[in-house]
């Protein structure tokens, strides 16, 4: 995925009319953002929250862009009186917190707090090959966002500190996995990367950016739990086939792996027995998929005319899904399965 053109897409906010019926104003989620200090960060990481929103303030398409369709939010509203589960969202490779939004929207829709971060070195316009295998800042990106907001004191009265997941696509799959207490290899990887072949899903961005298999850095396999998660939720997470095998039995779950397609699904990212196999070696870990679909799938649905306009600029199919797929449908199908899984309301605010 071409990082320059994506950074292009997303994050644009688009102003709506104001809202004055109460009960549409309360089935609209609120979204407010927030810089987060880190200190294993030279500046703030940019963060977002979506949450079920108490009042009207005025409402925004969050995420709109030529490409993706966006999600309606109410902007800066105070969040509605209870308190609340809370997940932290990691986005992909070359992704961005706002790229999401039909996720987060959705579930705060649903009674959640949703804890979004733009991961330095692996967002949109800023994705290095070098950085990705950072995996240990990228968890600490989570973690100090998840401090930020249980120290605030608009959000943190909210928050229902004995539920807190993680949700993470692709590369924040694999950010979240460690946050439960799976660790990588880097031996591992680099073996799976010489036999796959450097045009390998996984191994191919790293080959553009000569990042040496010998050479990886400490950072992909340290130790990155943090104990305030209590569930994870994986989809279709990256490097799972250089798991390390003596942090199987530690991992604190539950855990979901969510895969998606069946006969469509990328090998690299496959954590069923035709792949890593991972999700049978996790103590409890269940294991769905979500077909017909394949890993673009998971990304924002597409305005007409953005397979088009990705063709003209020579950039990834990110648009086109696989025979019989409908994106919009199979977002709702995951949006019903992560409510499941955390327990919350299937239905929308109540």
């Amino acid at each position: 995925m071409k990082r320059l053109a994506l950074a292009a897409l997303l994050s644009v906010l688009t102003v709506l009319p104001p809202v004055s019926a109460v009960a549409e104003t309360l089935a609209i989620p609120g979204y407010d953002r927030m810089d987060v200090p880190a200190r294993h960060r030279a500046l703030p990481i940019a963060a977002s929250l979506w949450y079920p929103a108490g009042r009207a303030t005025y409402r925004n398409l969050i995420g709109d862009s030529v490409l993706f369709e966006g999600a309606p939010a109410m902007v800066g509203a105070a969040v509605a009186e209870g308190r609340y589960p809370l997940i932290l969202l990691s986005h992909g490779s070359g992704g961005a917190m706002d790229g999401l939004t039909w996720l987060s929207s959705r579930l705060a829709a649903r009674g959640a707090i949703v804890l979004a971060v733009n991961h330095p070195g692996t967002t949109s316009g800023d994705s290095s090959p070098r950085r990705t295998m950072r995996l240990a800042p990228r968890a600490a990106d989570l973690g100090a966002a998840l401090e930020a907001v249980l120290g605030d004191p608009q959000f943190a009265p909210h928050i229902d500190r004995e539920r807190i997941s993680a949700l993470g696509f692709s590369l924040g799959g694999s950010t979240v996995l460690g946050l439960a207490g799976l660790r990588f290899d880097r031996d591992a990887f680099a073996d799976y990367c010489r036999k796959a072949g450097e045009e390998a899903a996984g191994c191919d961005f790293l080959a553009k950016g000569g990042v040496r298999l010998d050479a990886l850095p400490e950072a992909f396999s340290a130790d990155m739990r943090d104990l305030r998660v209590s569930a994870v939720i994986s989809v279709d997470p990256g490097f799972t086939h250089a798991a390390a095998e003596e942090s199987l039995a530690g991992v604190r779950g539950p855990v979901l792996f969510l895969n998606l397609g069946e006969e469509d699904r990328w090998p690299a990212v496959d954590v069923g027995p035709q792949g890593s196999g991972l999700a049978a070696r996790v103590p409890g870990a269940r294991h769905l998929a979500v077909a017909p679909a394949h890993h673009f799938t998971f990304l924002g649905v597409c305005k007409e005319g953005g397979a088009e306009l990705l063709r003209k600029w020579q950039d990834d199919p990110i648009c086109d899904d696989p025979q019989g797929a409908d994106r919009a449908r199979a977002h709702e199908e995951i949006v019903g399965i992560v409510a499941d899984f955390l327990g919350l309301s299937r239905t929308g605010a109540e």
